[in-house]
């Protein structure tokens, strides 16, 4: 079992940053690839980012790339997301996900999740 639990989503200004933090308890934290994904009023969660165990392999979507970075510190059991240049149109409900790597961008797939946390970028 993993639980999740995730933390730094505030108001912020169009070009502002958060880290958001997924804080995980469980002993097989490791074991999992970890994803983040985000829903916006009215829409469809959407995947945002995920990374390997070891973080040797990560992924994002298109329209965070060169914006976001995901790592994650097994040590600690926690997963980030750093946000910079944030956008009125990245504001959604992060929630992070503990799953498989094969299937990071499939929200379906995902074993475990987090409450979310909410991210308001303000322009």
């Amino acid at each position: 079992q993993v639980q999740l639990i995730e933390s730094g989503g505030r108001l912020v200004q169009a070009g502002g940053s958060l880290r958001l933090s997924c804080a995980a308890s469980g002993r097989t934290f490791s074991r999992f690839a970890m994803g983040w994904f985000r829903q916006a009023a009215g829409k469809e969660r959407e995947f945002v980012s995920a990374i390997t165990w070891s973080g040797g392999n990560i992924d994002y979507t298109d329209s965070v790339k060169g914006r976001f970075t995901i790592s994650r510190d097994n040590a600690k059991n926690t997963v980030y997301l750093q946000m910079n240049n944030l956008k009125p149109e990245d504001t959604a409900v992060y929630s992070c996900a503990a799953g498989s790597w094969l299937a990071r961008a499939d929200y379906s797939q995902y074993n475990y999740w987090g409450q979310g946390t909410q991210v308001t970028v303000s322009s």
